[in-house]
């Protein structure tokens, strides 16, 4: 039995209208008390084994590691994201603590959790989140210099949105979600 396809109205408020903005209120700050919530918000994800492999180093406009992160940006990502009121780099540990597991096979996924709670909470306090992969991986790496086992995933660059959600936002059904993976038999 398949899923009937759903309206996005059926959806709750806060998935139906998270949206990745090109554009952010450079006016617009993450004070402390924010910035706490969104990283109590990523704390309180579900991971293997209660793990939790994620870490983070976040940065606001005008604070050092701000500065630190914007020289490592793609041109694409810094048009929009050094706007934003904070930038996080997104970390995961794949190295376990136990010797004979070399590399924990949930840990990116378990820090995509963390990000997921991260951007509901944002959205839940009037602040968007857009993720990104665009940045100088090496470089920035090179920069941060995190301890042995800890790997730099991505970044997110939240804030208050300048600008509204595109209209008519495109997204693949459900029907596609469930055939894609797999081949027809011939």
């Amino acid at each position: 039995m398949r899923p009937a396809p759903e309206s996005p109205d059926s959806l709750h408020p806060l998935l139906a209208g998270r949206f990745s903005p090109s554009r952010f209120d450079p006016s617009a700050a993450v004070d402390d008390r924010t910035l706490g919530l969104l990283l109590e918000a990523a704390r309180w994800a579900p991971s293997a084994g209660n793990s939790q492999p994620w870490g983070f180093f976040t940065a606001r406009p005008g604070e050092p590691g701000h500065a630190r992160l914007l020289p490592h940006l793609a041109p694409s990502s810094a048009r929009w994201a050094t706007d934003a009121g904070l930038l996080v780099v997104t970390l995961t540990r794949r190295h376990a603590g136990d010797p004979d597991i070399l590399y924990s096979e949930f840990a990116d996924y378990d820090l995509g959790q963390a990000i997921a709670h991260m951007t509901v909470q944002a959205q839940a306090m009037g602040l968007s989140a857009h993720q990104f992969r665009a940045f100088d991986l090496d470089a920035l790496t090179k920069e941060l210099d995190p301890s042995p086992g800890w790997a730099i995933v991505s970044m997110v660059a939240v804030g208050k949105a300048a600008g509204e959600a595109p209209a008519g936002r495109l997204r693949r059904s459900v029907a596609d979600l469930l055939a894609a993976p797999w081949t027809e038999a011939e």
